[in-house]
């Protein structure tokens, strides 16, 4: 009777383990499911390869993305622009004073002076932002244009 009883248990046990290991099972299929019937290891190996893959690949744009910003840095982030009349016999406003400016403040203000006879253009280095030579009024309003931004340029219209 004792046999019995302990044979019933084990019985149970036995169907127990086997209902859990149906349901491993289902869930380690549903893991592999879509990859042409591999197995678990295929599987992760395949994913461990993409992402060692989007690793490298990440460290290449980490690369590029260092080379354009030091390359931002000397190119023209900063413009400022006057025009303005510096001759009585001229109409309009057509000769002007452009500012353009890197990140250090380092660049050049060109200056365009229009008038009947012709037309007479300049330029002049600017080195963290204060020029190597004397500015005229414009130019200077053009290079404060350029290193305040748009602060300089609604005071300048006030």
């Amino acid at each position: 009777m004792g046999l019995a009883a302990a044979v019933l248990v084990l019985l149970l046990l036995v169907l127990l383990l086997g209902f859990r290991i149906r349901r491993v099972d289902r869930r380690v299929r549903a893991l592999t499911r879509g990859e042409d019937g591999q197995d678990l290891g295929a599987v992760l190996d395949a994913h461990l390869d993409r992402v060692l893959d989007v690793s490298r690949e990440l460290d290449e744009i980490i690369d590029r993305m260092a080379v354009v910003e030091r390359n931002g840095k000397r190119s023209f982030q900063k413009v400022g622009l006057v025009r303005f009349n510096p001759f009585e016999d001229t109409g309009g406003n057509q000769s002007f004073a452009l500012a353009l400016l890197d990140a250090a403040g380092d660049g050049i203000v060109f200056s365009s002076l229009h008038s009947r006879s012709g037309t007479r253009v300049y330029a002049k280095a600017i080195t963290t932002g204060r020029a190597d030579t004397a500015l005229s009024t414009e130019e200077e309003q053009a290079l404060r244009e350029a290193i305040g931004g748009d602060a300089a340029r609604s005071a300048s219209t006030v």
